[in-house]
């Protein structure tokens, strides 16, 4: 194969990668601290990017021009709004469901993404047609041959980075962070020791919400357009990502989203004629690596949790 193409195939699921990763975290974070797969994740990353698209419409609006500072307000506004409906989820669907069967919850996080996807669609203006979402980075790319190196995918790929770094060290070197891997060990034990129980549920349900916002406003960034069901199939991967890993660990959880972006690179690379076909061969790469490691790559120990 040549260099340059081969390259571009690896900045491609880099890429990628770095969103699964983004994502499948989030779904670690829901286990982490309260054992519940929340299969809205989604559809909460699709509430987050329309939430840009529309906070961009409101700041055009108003005559804001510099490109660098309406990215941060609409950053700003996803964040914000999916941190608040993640945290309103825990509290008032998530946390009342405490002691009710596991079943419960999955249809009820299922229940909530539906009803959520379908409310982007029936009430965003031409909600069930795909949207272009605004260009706001850098354009230019330095051509190497067969390789395309586009700065706005750089810049992107390094800020889902930062992201990703910074939520290991909150988690592993803050005290909030400590109390969030105390809740995962042992929620009640954490509890008589003075933790805060529900604080700590409704931060983590907030961040991991606010990650998904970012990894949808990055994909509506990448492919320059988003649309009302976009969270299905990414909250899928995310969700295969984190069981790939081992779910309960963050680290898992990374190394399952590029695993993933990895196989659909792979499956676009041996089937060049039709590459739709890349998830099909990436899903069931993935049950073959269950069938051999159903644990995941990387085991859970209640001691690693979250």
């Amino acid at each position: 194969m040549d260099i340059g193409l081969a390259g571009q195939y690896v900045l491609n699921g880099l890429m990628l990668g770095i969103i699964y990763a983004m994502v499948a975290v989030g779904f670690t974070l829901f286990f982490g601290v309260l054992d519940i797969i929340k299969f809205s994740h989604g559809d909460v990353l699709t509430v987050g990017a329309f939430t840009a698209l529309a906070a961009y419409a409101g700041v055009t609006a108003l005559g804001l021009q510099s490109p660098w500072l309406i990215l941060g307000v609409i950053a700003l506004a996803a964040i914000a709004g999916t941190a608040v409906l993640g945290a309103l989820i825990a509290r008032f669907l998530i946390m009342p469901m405490r002691g009710a069967p596991p079943i419960n919850v999955l249809l009820l996080t299922l229940m909530l993404g539906t009803a959520l996807r379908e409310s982007v669609r029936l009430f965003y203006p031409n909600g069930s047609n795909p949207k272009m979402f605004p260009r706001l980075l850098p354009g230019g790319a330095a051509n190497f041959g067969r390789f395309t190196l586009r700065y706005d995918s750089v810049l992107i790929f390094v800020a889902g980075v930062a992201v990703i770094v910074g939520v290991s060290l909150l988690i592993n070197r803050s005290k909030l962070g400590l109390a969030i891997r105390a809740v995962a060990q042992d929620a009640e034990t954490a509890r008589v020791m003075g933790i805060d129980l529900e604080a700590v549920v409704l931060f983590t349900f907030a961040l991991g919400s606010a990650l998904a916002a970012l990894a949808g406003v990055m994909n509506g960034m990448y492919y320059s357009e988003i649309n009302f069901n976009m969270g299905l199939l990414l909250g899928l991967i995310g969700f295969s990502a984190a069981i790939i890993g081992g779910l309960g660990n963050i680290y898992g959880a990374i190394l399952g989203g590029f695993l993933f972006a990895a196989l659909q690179t792979i499956g676009a690379v041996l089937l060049p004629v039709s590459s739709a076909y890349k998830d099909v061969f990436a899903f069931a790469a993935v049950i073959v690596l269950m069938a051999w490691r159903p644990t995941g790559l990387i085991a859970e120990k209640s001691s690693e949790r979250v």
